[in-house]
């Protein structure tokens, strides 16, 4: 067996990261608890809201609700937002910053001891609030203090802030207390005190008419008020809690609308003075503010619930409904799957009861297939109000195939603390028509078993769900009926942690709890192999294209399992914590774990060995990988959004080496945040980066092996056949002298170019007599050959081979005998440099053609010269010898081979 190469403690090597993933988006993340800001850009002449997630700012654009920018992150969570029209300001612990463009920071504002939790834009200053009560007026392009103000938070606690239409240079605070105060900030003067409704002030908003403010307290009663003379207007009550949030019409309807805790909006008309429509959320959640859009009939809302909701009062009684919308989960996820084939979507199940899909492509092909309910026709009659009871657990784990999709349900789910599976249709956007539930087992026996392990065929025809009891049933995906069980009371004598089918449907897997994973004949239902694990199984997953089955144990190791042989072939060890869930790549190469020590580990399994790991900051509890290779998809603990980190293997060279049992990995941060510049920098110092090592390859890796040249065949391949290819590529007709001067510049015919030079050229076109002195003269190559028969080197005659192409070579070695101007030295040294590259065994296949080529041209004048015959004995020699070891190794190597074919293993 091999061990992976192990993370864990110690003083070892750091990494700077991960190799393989790289952090690219969060996906399914709208909208925080953080009220929105609305603008409206006059050029663009467009309204833009925006919202806060985590650590960034989301833009979106209100007519098709698209998301326009996304802000750099800052150091710490936003808590408040604020706008003007040229600036977005966001406060985050004790510091508040301005973002131009929604992109960049340009402004910081340091100055405050305490969290800041109100910001109000006034000009060119901007007012900023703690919770301990100290207001600070900045001058926002200096950056400078211009007033700060402190109040007593035992008599004054600020709750709420505005500044009145028309008042100039004047803000009205709000306090806990329930008194109102109305100050100049020029003058630093306190011009009136409300004493208020001894009730603490929530939220306050300027009614379209001048000096009339609507005030909303804490016990949901909303005053409407007249500052100028101290008098109440009108007054209401709503029945949810204390008013989180105020909002008027003023495109012509005199409607006010108010938020609660609960998530239900309340339409109050002015003019009559009574409550108009109730719109209720299906969930509750806590909605913490709602703006109209100026002169348009269109109410925007964020809450709690990661989603951000645009609705239009179209009706003929003044309700609205709900027109656009990017919805998230509103709690934590538990399942995460990519559905298709394609890699653009996935599926999640949440806490929240509800199971969607996001896609990576665009928001707009969200889908959320709804909540799962017990009898959805009754859930209808009841309507919302009593549809609380009849909602089902959330779902634990859920299995999607997308063969039959078009004819019926294609996704089963588990869920929290139920025997019986539901089923769901991904194309109808709904829970689907049938519960999947044991017949054989008696009522009283359901009690206390749970549905913990499920699959679906390949085809899409059959589901297996495994349960507490050991039972393991097929139920039929079409009529949603039961079709068998395996074994003969039930599979296993403990709960299932796991069942698998593999992509033909022969063969099914299951692993109990008891430690026995277990191999069925799909067909008939009985037992073909039972195997014992190590440990106790707490998840298996299958990858059927190659029959590899990971098996993840509760001593946090991990097994790899070939279903063909039903042999463990690989052993992994690493992790510190409980293994949430396991993915491969689509090529079976690779086993990514995540664990609860907050660790992503990628095992390559033909090395068996641990190739990248890295930790994140909060434990992934769920992971799949795209079917297309190109991203990773997390989930994590508390966390709404699913992350996504992009392939760094497709794009660029990554060394796959095993990391060190010493290793330590990184903490790398979640897609959609990142560290202040700061903390990069100083990172980048410290870390050592994980540089590709660029291996050179040696000429030749040993002296005993036969070595080839890199030249390419065309250079030595046809040396023998030159004189057929010169007449199949004759000329039919003489070239033409061109008339004019040749566009390019004349060049030196040869395989590597060189310009002519110019006295070259004027030579040429002067004289047309060949010079017979340059043709006595000896080439370079006749001339490094006589060197090399008195020092014995010929590495310089033979690279000036290897510069050549086949006509020039057949030249130079017609060159060397008498008859053309050679010598019988110059021969002999030939066949020593031939001598030389056998001794060396490098440049073999070039040595073979040299000596073919040799012996064609001077096969007569060979056997007349002793001196040459002797060397020719002594280089035959040579060639049998190496030809021998050559043919044994070959002969070696083909008996394996046919071993291989005809054996039966």
């Amino acid at each position: 067996m091999e061990g992976g190469g192990g993370g864990g403690g110690g003083h070892g090597h750091h990494s700077s990261g991960s190799a393989l993933f790289s952090g690219f988006r969060a996906l399914g993340l709208f909208s925080s608890h953080i009220p929105h800001v609305v603008r409206y850009h006059g050029r663009h002449r467009r309204f833009y809201v925006t919202t806060c997630v985590g650590t960034s700012l989301h833009t979106y654009n209100v007519q098709k609700l698209s998301l326009v920018a996304v802000s750099n992150s800052v150091p710490q969570d936003i808590t408040c937002l604020a706008a003007d029209g040229r600036l977005v300001f966001a406060a985050y612990g004790n510091v508040f910053s301005a973002f131009s463009r929604n992109r960049e920071v340009a402004h910081t504002f340091r100055g405050h001891n305490a969290e800041i939790h109100l910001l109000q834009p006034f000009g060119d200053h901007v007012i900023s609030i703690d919770i301990d009560s100290i207001l600070i007026i900045w001058h926002i392009y200096s950056e400078e203090k211009y007033l700060q103000l402190t109040f007593d938070k035992a008599v004054f606690k600020i709750s709420t802030i505005l500044h009145p239409s028309t008042y100039l240079n004047k803000i009205l605070l709000g306090s806990e207390q329930g008194s109102l105060q109305l100050w100049n900030i020029k003058s630093n003067k306190l011009l009136y005190t409300f004493p208020g409704w001894n009730l603490a002030v929530t939220a306050l908003q300027q009614a379209p008419a001048v000096d009339v403010i609507a005030i909303g307290l804490v016990s949901g009663q909303i005053i409407i008020h007249n500052i100028k003379f101290d008098e109440t207007l009108m007054k209401f009550r709503q029945d949810w809690g204390p008013v989180t949030s105020l909002s008027f019409r003023t495109d012509g309807h005199p409607v006010m609308a108010s938020g609660s805790p609960l998530g239900h909006i309340s339409l109050w008309d002015l003019e009559e003075r009574k409550l108009i429509n109730q719109m209720r959320m299906p969930i509750p959640q806590q909605l913490l503010v709602l703006t109209f859009l100026h002169g348009e009939p269109l109410l925007v809302t964020n809450g709690a619930d990661n989603a951000l909701r645009i609705w239009i009062f179209d009706g003929t009684a003044g309700e609205a409904r709900l027109l656009k919308f990017r919805m998230g989960h509103s709690a934590p996820l538990t399942k995460i799957r990519y559905y298709g084939q394609n890699g653009q979507q996935i599926l999640s199940a949440s806490h929240d009861g509800t199971l969607q899909s996001f896609s990576t492509v665009h928001e707009k092909y969200n889908k959320n297939l709804g909540q799962g309910m017990i009898n959805k026709k009754q859930a209808k009659r009841k309507g919302l109000k009593n549809c609380e009871s009849m909602r089902l657990p959330p779902i634990t784990a859920f299995v999607a195939e997308n063969a039959r999709e078009s004819d019926w349900d294609g996704i089963i789910a588990c869920h929290q603390g139920r025997y019986s599976c539901s089923t769901w249709n991904y194309q109808k956007c709904t829970m689907g028509a049938y519960f999947l539930k044991p017949e054989n087992l008696k009522k009283d026996k359901l009690r206390n078993i749970t549905a913990t392990a499920i699959d679906i065929t390949s085809c899409g025809n059959f589901a297996i769900i495994g349960l507490t009891s050991g039972n393991v049933d097929v139920y039929n995906m079409q009529s949603g009926m039961h079709r068998g069980s395996f074994g003969v009371d039930k599979a296993h004598e403990a709960a299932v942690r796991g069942v698998a089918v593999d992509g033909l449907n022969q063969l099914t897997i299951t692993a109990g709890s008891e430690g026995l994973l277990k191999f069925w004949n799909f067909k008939s239902k009985m037992l073909i192999h039972t195997a014992n694990l190590n440990s106790s199984p707490s998840i298996i997953m299958l990858h059927r294209d190659s029959g590899i089955l990971g098996i993840a144990s509760d001593d946090f190791g991990i097994s790899v399992v070939d279903i063909e042989t039903r042999r463990t072939v690989r052993e992994f060890f690493g992790h510190q914590g409980q293994i949430n869930d396991m993915a491969f790549s689509p090529d079976g190469r690779w086993l990514i774990s995540g664990s609860m020590d907050c660790s992503i580990r990628i095992w390559d399994l033909p090395s068996g060995c641990l190739i990248d790991c890295f930790l994140v900051d909060s434990a992934p509890l769920s992971l799949t990988m795209s079917p297309t290779g190109d991203f990773l998809a997390t989930s994590h603990v508390d966390n709404l959004g699913i992350y996504l980190w992009s392939n760094v293997s497709l794009y660029s060279l990554v060394s796959l080496r095993p990391l060190s049992a010493d290793y330590v990995p990184s903490v790398v941060m979640l897609p959609g945040t990142c560290h202040s510049q700061e903390v990069e920098l100083s990172e980048e110092i410290e870390g050592p980066v994980d540089e590709m090592i660029v291996y050179d390859s040696p000429e030749q890796l040993n002296e005993q092996l036969i070595t080839l040249s890199l030249l390419p065949e065309s250079r030595w391949k046809n040396l023998l056949n030159l004189a057929v290819i010169k007449k199949k590529n004759k000329p039919k007709e003489p070239p033409k002298v061109p008339k004019s001067a040749p566009f390019f510049i004349p060049t030196v015919p040869g395989l590597i170019p060189k310009y002519l030079s110019s006295e070259e050229d004027v030579n040429a076109q002067q004289s047309k007599v060949i010079n017979l002195g340059i043709l006595a003269q000896k080439s370079d190559f006749c001339l490094k050959l006589e060197e090399g028969l008195n020092n014995n080197e010929y590495e310089s005659p033979l690279n000036i081979l290897k510069e050549l192409g086949p006509s020039a070579i057949e030249i130079e070695l017609r060159s060397l005998s008498p008859d053309c101007g050679g010598s019988i030295q110059l021969m002999q040294s030939f066949l020593k440099m031939i001598g030389a590259m056998l001794i060396k065994k490098r440049d073999f296949e070039l040595a073979q053609a040299y000596l073919a080529l040799f012996l064609k041209l001077h096969l007569k004048v060979l056997p007349s010269e002793p001196v040459l015959l002797e060397e020719m004995t002594t280089l035959s020699s040579q060639l049998e010898e190496t030809w021998i070891h050559l043919q044994s190794l070959f002969n070696q190597s083909l008996c394996v081979l046919n071993f291989i074919k005809s054996a039966l293993l």
